[in-house]
């Protein structure tokens, strides 16, 4: 997709990955919509980049639904999508989960992905398609001991985005996922941030993740997760088939080849 005079939508807008996306987007040409919890940070990026701006949380479909509605309300369409909301929580011990602690974490790293997913297909559909982009992580692809419950939803997040491509795909969208390793952002505390860099690890900027989702947009192939590790581009992460049945009669078919 070439970004210049597009429409695109940001959630998460306000810092980190999101804030990086919107500036990078402007420069790109895109008009711009910004999405995010936080008025006040919010409204100072909108009046940076002099972009339109929705005050909204993530995690509720009524919110998400209304944010979409108005930002197609103003620009009339509605090309690019960059699903970035996410918390961590640090709780490595399930016994020390606590309810309301997962069911946070769960509204907005899931629901509120399949909620922006949802409430975008249904404005790309009639035009004729569009973009979505889903900040997802390197923990979306591996183990992540330190918080297993961010790793469960970015497991989550990468599994729908390569299920749903197939679904959207003849309508013109194409949905990727970004999977950005240790990254300066909020989600990290200072402490982490401390610890990692006296250890010599390297922490990316949020610039190089907005990078993945420039280079996401303008790729032909869907259901692609772009890793994003220090010191190199976004690379599609090459996911490897499972053994399959080897029954007679039933080898080599796969889920994904049966029509429901």
């Amino acid at each position: 997709m070439e970004l210049s005079g597009k429409v695109a939508l940001v959630t998460g807008a306000a810092s980190g990955i999101g804030r990086a996306t919107a500036r990078r987007l402007t420069v790109e040409g895109a008009r711009l919509a910004l999405v995010d919890l936080d008025p006040s940070g919010l409204a100072t990026l909108a009046d940076e980049l002099a972009a339109f701006s929705v005050v909204a949380d993530c995690s509720r479909s009524d919110e998400i639904d209304d944010a979409f509605a108005r930002v197609h309300a103003e620009f009339g369409r509605l090309d690019l999508v960059h699903l970035n909301a996410g918390i961590a929580i640090g709780v490595s011990d399930p016994d020390l989960l606590d309810d309301d602690t997962y069911r946070t974490i769960m509204a907005v790293n899931v629901d509120g992905v399949i909620f922006g997913t949802r409430a975008a297909v249904r404005l790309m559909r009639p035009q004729g398609g569009g973009v979505i982009v889903v900040t997802a992580s390197i923990a979306g692809i591996v183990a992540f001991p330190l918080d297993p419950v961010y790793d469960a939803t970015k497991h989550a997040v990468v599994g729908w985005v390569r299920s749903i491509a197939p679904t959207v795909a003849p309508d013109g969208i194409t949905v990727h996922a970004v999977c950005p390793g240790l990254t300066d952002t909020n989600i990290l505390t200072d402490p982490t941030k401390d610890a990692l860099r006296s250890a010599g690890f390297p922490l990316m900027e949020a610039a190089q993740i907005a990078d993945a989702v420039v280079t996401a947009a303008h790729s032909d192939a869907t259901g692609t997760c772009w890793v994003c590790q220090p010191g190199i581009p976004p690379t599609p992460y090459a996911f490897h088939d499972v053994p399959g049945p080897r029954t007679q009669g039933a080898e080599g078919v796969a889920p994904k080849d049966l029509v429901l």
